[in-house]
């Protein structure tokens, strides 16, 4: 890619447009109000105001309190047993598992291509730490993927399932995945 520009043929007329609209510093108010538009329209059609998400059980979301962490495995067994695993242990509250992923990669001076399951972990920001630690122990790959992403914001109730399964938060009930 050369000037830093992004070749327009690789991009749909919608998606050509949005990313056009990004560049243009000036339209930045114009595009996000035009964001929150079918928000306000749905709820101008329902003759309610709009929603506000409302904290679980009294406390807000302290933001980058829950992270997502993704690992990549072999194979849908491996990925299983893992997964498995960090929710028996309460270091992760759920686990995703997104099949046939293709990585690229180089490795050892060499370019590589393989296919891939992909786990998406569900965890406290504080248990990243420990969650890496036991992933490395049990993982067939010399160098496995561990990387986390905090979350600054989501459904409240949600998150504050996340801390309460891995054991930050008392219980106060459950909340599916």
């Amino acid at each position: 890619m050369r000037g830093g520009r992004a070749p327009a043929f690789l991009l749909g007329g919608g998606a050509a447009l949005f990313l056009s609209l990004l560049w243009m510093p000036a339209l930045l108010p114009v595009v996000s109000r035009l964001l929150l538009l079918p928000r306000a329209l749905l709820s101008m059609a329902s003759g309610s105001p709009p929603s506000q998400p409302s904290p679980a059980s009294g406390s807000a979301y302290a933001a980058g309190s829950v992270s997502a962490a993704f690992v990549t495995c072999p194979n849908e067994k491996v990925a299983k047993e893992i997964a498995r695993a960090v929710v028996e242990k309460h270091l992760a509250a759920c686990v995703n598992l997104i099949p046939q992923i293709t990585s690229i990669y180089e490795w050892k001076g060499k370019i590589e291509e393989d296919s891939e399951v992909l786990m998406m972990i569900k965890t406290q920001s504080s248990l990243v730490p420990a969650l890496t630690d036991f992933v490395r122990s049990v993982h067939p790959y010399e160098v496995a993927e561990v990387i986390a992403l905090p979350v600054e914001q989501g459904n409240s109730p949600y998150l504050h399932w996340v801390r309460q399964v891995t054991g930050s938060v008392p219980e106060s009930g459950t909340a599916p995945p």
